[in-house]
């Protein structure tokens, strides 16, 4: 076959130190590229036409010659399933650089059931003759590799790093089900079918896998379609999938399985033995048939996705126990009504930041107004956000200044930080917390606040103007401690606070924006909440209080000489204004308590003594300040004891009472609850 190849250029007579002619090396070269190498070579002349091919790709040995030989390239491989790349090799023969791997695909006669992928380089040939280089090439030189099964080990390796990198995104196990069908498809299936079982869907813990049983299966995600004839079409979201798609029972691993004429590759979605779904994967009509390669990707892929479906689960988990704990407890509004408008919102973000707000209901129809955030976000935080949240609302109970409250409530917050810090020695978990408390009289319209770390902190008077400036920023709770800041304010009745939790860095809305968004204070708290909400960063709650005025009507008030002459025509006047305002209370329990707090205050206090009595709609509160700070004990006076039992007496016939202490003195309080069967009280006013 190679007589006719002429000897190299300069090697004619030579001989090789062996003492073999340099023409039968060159023969032996040739014979061992065109007959003993695995690469294929192909000869093309300067019409493109074959004129010498050999080698095992685009294979010959079931053609004849004349179906190759002598035929345009193009022509000639299209018999293969080749389509030649014809412009590349016009530009390799007009002068242009060789051509390096070029990947073309092709079906061989001796595995025509199987797409092949080929690497062809292409390079020039020029005259051996003198000055032959400097001429147009007289011809190409094609040699052919078939690189099928490393490009399909590169396909594979580039579907495993696709999953790793695309599957488990988001903590949503039916967005982690998308993602494996939107990686899976088209390029290694024409469908995809992932089922999850109803476990997971409800967000409740995946069941161990029982030998011979499989728990209900739901479509969740799909991609492609059915058999072309249209006989199996694919499932419907949320259909039941078994028996059916994945057959009676669900493989251990990856397995090729047939379904109504298709066969599907079928891998169930399992971690640690518990079965969290299955997925099937299906290849066109005339697609090669998966391998055994494909069913080794197919365990990577699905052992990937489950584990992602594992932390999503576990994640919505978390995020169902941080929702309850977020929303618990919650506050009646019909205790705080008279006192503020209230409009709360909470922008979600799935994180679990440990912000909170509540409303607590005071003595003396006052209101609480409390906001605050724990620090580092997760369930635990969330968990402390709960503990603190107790906490304030216990401490409210004790009539405590708000900065006293804070005080406080670092104590309990450094309490928590050694309980969750014990043992690990870094305190990466401490808790940490902003908190604002706001106290609101509707009585005089008196504003009392403490900040502990930053928060949004605002004031819109009635008139329009806008103070950012109600109370300095103070430590951390859990942190740098006490003395916390603190400030009070006389508000006009109407004046809007706002109060939001604290902002990462870089996280809250700017002045500015805060002030447009608060423009306008007539339109209401409801209003002024939404367009403020939307400046907040996830995570992070409001509250827009509209502060009111306890109506004229609803408060009766009395000076006091400090005589004990004075106490008699004092709790009359008392019992008098009680039968006025028509309360179902009895008038002897009202003249009891003023009695015995009145002559308390005169025997044990300091001028100047005041009497005011709240009328609520549940309750009538009693209260008696002096300017003394002395705190009044209960004592358990003895048989012959003239006195001590003032106190005593108070508590046995109010339903609760305490002491409010104040700059210029303290208010002893009693409420009394009112019968349900009375003309209601604030009808008869």
């Amino acid at each position: 076959m190679f007589e006719d190849v002429p000897p190299l250029p300069g090697a004619e007579g030579a001989a090789s130190p062996g003492g073999v002619a340099a023409s039968a090396l060159d023969h032996a070269v040739l014979d061992a590229v065109f007959r003993q190498s695995s690469v294929g070579v192909h000869v093309l002349d300067r019409e493109l036409r074959v004129v010498r091919v050999t080698g095992p790709a685009f294979t010959t040995r079931d053609a004849s010659e004349e179906e190759v030989l002598g035929r345009p390239a193009v022509e000639a491989y299209r018999r293969f399933g080749v389509d030649v790349k014809q412009h590349v090799l016009r530009d390799v023969l007009d002068g242009g650089p060789p051509a390096r791997d070029v990947l073309v695909r092709g079906r061989p006669r001796g595995d025509a059931s199987r797409e092949h992928v080929y690497s062809v380089s292409v390079h020039p040939l020029y005259d051996p003759a003198p000055g032959g280089a400097d001429r147009p090439p007289i011809g190409l030189v094609a040699t052919v590799t078939d690189v099928t099964d490393r490009v399909l080990a590169e396909q594979r390796l580039t579907l495993l790093y696709e999953a790793r990198e695309r599957i488990g995104r988001t903590l949503d196990v039916e967005r982690t089900a998308r993602e494996l069908v939107e990686v899976t498809a088209p390029g290694f299936a024409g469908s995809v079918v992932v089922a999850l079982t109803d476990a997971v869907l409800r967000g409740k813990p995946p069941e161990l896998r029982r030998p011979g049983e499989t728990p209900l299966l739901r479509c969740t995600a799909v991609s492609g379609s059915g058999r072309a004839d249209g006989d199996a079409p694919l499932p419907e979201p949320g259909a039941v999938l078994l028996p059916g798609l994945f057959g009676e029972r669900l493989p251990d691993g990856p397995e090729l399985r047939r379904w109504d004429g298709e066969v599907r590759l079928v891998a169930p979605l399992a971690v640690r033995g518990q079965l969290l779904g299955a997925v099937a994967f299906g290849r066109p009509p005339g697609a090669d048939p998966y391998t055994e390669d494909d069913l080794a990707v197919v365990e990577g892929v699905t052992a990937h996705t489950a584990t992602c479906l594992e932390n999503a689960l576990r994640f919505t988990r978390e995020h169902i126990v941080m929702t309850a704990l977020q929303s618990w407890p919650l506050r009646p509004d019909g205790e705080t009504r008279h006192a503020v408008e209230l409009a709360q919102r909470h922008r979600p973000g799935g994180t679990g930041a440990g912000s909170w707000f509540d409303v607590i209901a005071l003595p003396g129809a006052r209101v609480a107004l409390v906001v605050g955030q724990v620090e580092r976000p997760g369930l635990s935080s969330v968990a402390t956000m709960g503990r603190l949240r107790t906490a304030v609302y216990s401490l409210t109970t004790l009539d405590l200044a708000p900065h006293e409250l804070l005080a406080r409530l670092h104590a309990v917050t450094l309490r928590l930080a050694r309980e969750q810090g014990h043992g690990s020695g870094d305190g990466a978990d401490e808790p940490a917390a902003s908190c604002t408390v706001a106290v609101h009289d509707p009585v005089t319209g008196r504003l009392d606040l403490a900040r502990a770390g930053t928060s949004l902190c605002v004031a819109v008077r009635p008139d329009g103007s806008l103070d950012t400036d109600l109370v300095d920023e103070g430590p951390l709770l859990g942190e740098d401690g006490p003395p916390f800041a603190c400030s009070s304010h006389l508000l006009p009745e109407g004046t809007t606070l706002c109060l939001a939790s604290a902002a990462r860095a870089g996280g809250g809305p700017s002045q500015a924006r805060v002030a447009q968004a608060l423009a306008a204070p007539g339109r209401g708290p409801h209003p002024m909440a939404d367009d403020l909400a939307a400046l907040l960063a996830p995570e992070r709650v409001l509250l827009v209080a509209r502060t009111l005025r306890l109506p004229a009507s609803d408060v009766a008030e009395w000076e006091l000489p400090g005589e004990l002459s004075a106490v008699a025509p004092t709790r009359h006047a008392a019992e008098e204004r009680v039968r006025e305002w028509g309360l179902g209370v009895d008038p002897l329990t009202v003249e009891l308590v003023v009695s015995e707090l009145v002559t308390n205050a005169v025997r044990h206090g300091a001028p100047p003594y005041v009497l005011r009595l709240l009328r609520g709609e549940s309750t009538l509160t009693v209260e008696v300040r002096d300017g003394a700070a002395t705190a009044p004990n209960l004592r358990h006076a003895k048989a012959g004891d003239e006195g001590g039992r003032g106190l005593h007496i108070c508590a046995m016939l109010a339903d609760a009472w305490g002491v409010r202490y104040e700059e210029d003195g303290k208010t002893v309080w009693a409420e009394i609850a009112l019968d349900a069967e009375g003309d209601g009280g604030r009808a008869a006013g």
